[in-house]
């Protein structure tokens, strides 16, 4: 019940017009939703980006209780900052435009459900959902390490490799639902080494998601120095002069640097913003912009390699900001 009626007072507060007034003197409110496959996290954002309350929680693996969790976390944030908000989602995959359905998705429950309209019909009101890497990039973008840029491409490489692309401040969707999945293109100028490359879950071999994921960076080192270590511990083992260690990191810098040039030649951004575990790499920020310059079509690159601003919250801060973006249907 409390659901219910946060939800009615919010379609109240957004729909009448004499309530639209009300809404804006008082500032707007949007809450922004991460699921992940393991956790989710919300939050209430203001109008300059300030976090009035928080929540988070478990991600339940049965698809009933996950819409059930989420309302739960809506009426808890409401109820905390006294007001209605609008909603926002971050979700693993993307929604079908030719199905409606939930799709490419690692979080199982999600693939072949209609998300977006359960979750809708749960809470009473409309909300906006985007890909997670989608909503890192838009954070990032809006008032993140992207901010006094126009274009952005945004890149979370942790257990998987994601992208999303923001202009104008501006989601850039595209008609397959999949804009920045550039993890599944091939690794870009391969060496014999590196052909065919290793088995992808989507079914083709040598993604760039296999050679840069941290999971990548771990078998790569196994395969040629015959050691498997954790991503962190090759990193830190690099940085105090072992050589295997080295020739590892010096291996994906130039994978980075080939992957990430096929994307500055085709969309030339302003700045690539990397999240995700590997972005905690001090050492890439300034050896891939070194490298990548053997592969951009350019006398010179201005493009620039920058960490995250917002860290673990840049997935929930981007939820939210998808209310300040056009409807997408």
């Amino acid at each position: 019940m409390p659901v219910r009626f946060l939800s009615r007072a919010w379609f109240d507060l957004t729909f009448s017009t004499k309530s639209v007034t009300a809404r804006y003197a008082l500032g707007v409110m949007r809450i922004g939703i991460d699921l992940g496959g393991t956790k989710i996290a919300g939050a209430v954002l203001s109008d300059d980006g300030s976090i009035l309350a928080r929540r988070r929680t478990p991600t339940p693996a049965e698809y009933p209780l996950t819409l059930q969790t989420l309302t739960t976390m809506v009426a808890e944030l409401e109820a905390e900052v006294g007001r209605s908000c609008s909603v926002g989602i971050g979700v693993p995959g993307a929604k079908s435009p030719h199905s409606g359905l939930m799709k490419n998705a690692n979080n199982a429950g999600l693939n072949g459900q209609p998300f977006d309209d359960d979750l809708a019909a749960a809470l009473g009101r409309p909300i906006r959902m985007a890909n997670d890497a989608d909503c890192f990039a838009l954070s990032e973008a809006v008032d993140g390490a992207g901010a006094d840029h126009d274009v952005v491409f945004g890149v979370i490489i942790g257990t998987g490799t994601g992208g999303g692309i923001v202009v104008g401040k501006k989601l850039l969707q595209g008609v397959n639902a999949i804009t920045g999945e550039w993890g599944h293109n091939p690794l870009p100028w391969p060496g014999p080494s590196e052909v065919p490359g290793p088995a992808c879950y989507c079914g083709r071999n040598g993604c760039i998601e296999r050679y840069l994921s941290g999971t990548g960076l771990q078998e790569d080192h196994a395969i040629v120095a015959g050691e498997r270590l954790a991503g962190s511990d090759i990193i830190a083992r690099a940085a105090a002069g072992e050589a295997a260690s080295q020739a590892t990191l010096d291996r994906y810098v130039d994978r980075m640097a080939r992957a990430l040039a096929s994307i500055i030649n085709v969309l030339d951004p302003g700045v690539i913003v990397l999240g995700g575990g590997v972005s905690k790499t001090e050492a890439l920020y300034t050896l891939v912009p070194q490298r990548w310059s053997n592969y951009v079509y350019s006398d010179h690159v201005a493009t620039k390699l920058a960490c995250h601003a917002h860290g673990d919250d840049s997935g929930l801060r981007g939820a939210a900001w998808l209310w300040d973006e056009p409807p997408s249907d």
